[in-house]
């Protein structure tokens, strides 16, 4: 079985500003995605949703990670997992169950993901021009790549669901190695 891929970023209407100018490429990311490797969202509305959705468009699977009892859950989810913890709580959950995360766009809630997956010593991919703190934390990066001085996980940029693929296939590889 290959990467697990955890896709963290804005929650939201899906109609609404700022997640709804990323519908297309969190369509594609969840194909792309959903045809390699097994991916684990929120489980909620947002680019969560977009991406499950793009996900269920190739048959892939999609696990939602939810907080509270899990009512809130988007229709494209494969599994649901209502952890029944707080939002923080559950991040933690998801970022525990998978071997890499991307990041999109993001408000304070993906930035305690983004810095969960560092803290976890997991590679972390900002899918760049998204918005919010992807676009944010690269200003604050050491070396250009790393959240601080002890270097304990990289921190990639893309630009593109290409360049995204491209990274998760080498740390695929290099998963394959150990």
């Amino acid at each position: 079985m290959g990467l697990k891929v955890g896709v963290i970023g804005y929650s939201g209407n899906t109609e609404s500003e700022p997640v709804k100018s990323l519908r297309d490429v969190c369509l594609e990311l969840g194909e792309r995605l959903g045809k390699n490797y097994v991916v684990f969202t929120g489980g909620r509305d947002g680019i969560m949703e977009l991406v499950s959705k793009g996900v269920r468009n190739v048959d892939g699977t999609c696990i939602g990670i939810l907080p509270w009892e899990g009512s809130d859950a988007n229709e494209y989810n494969s599994l649901v997992i209502s952890t029944g913890l707080d939002f923080q709580m559950r991040s933690f959950v998801l970022v525990k169950s998978v071997d890499a995360v991307i990041a999109i766009g993001g408000e304070i809630g993906t930035a305690v993901e983004m810095l969960a997956t560092y803290a976890n010593r997991k590679p972390l991919i900002l899918l760049r021009n998204t918005g919010g703190w992807v676009d944010k934390i690269p200003s604050v990066l050491i070396d250009g790549k790393y959240l601080d001085n002890r270097k304990m996980a990289p921190v990639y940029q893309a630009f593109s669901v290409e360049q995204v693929m491209t990274i998760l296939d080498k740390l695929g590889n290099v998963d394959k190695c150990r």
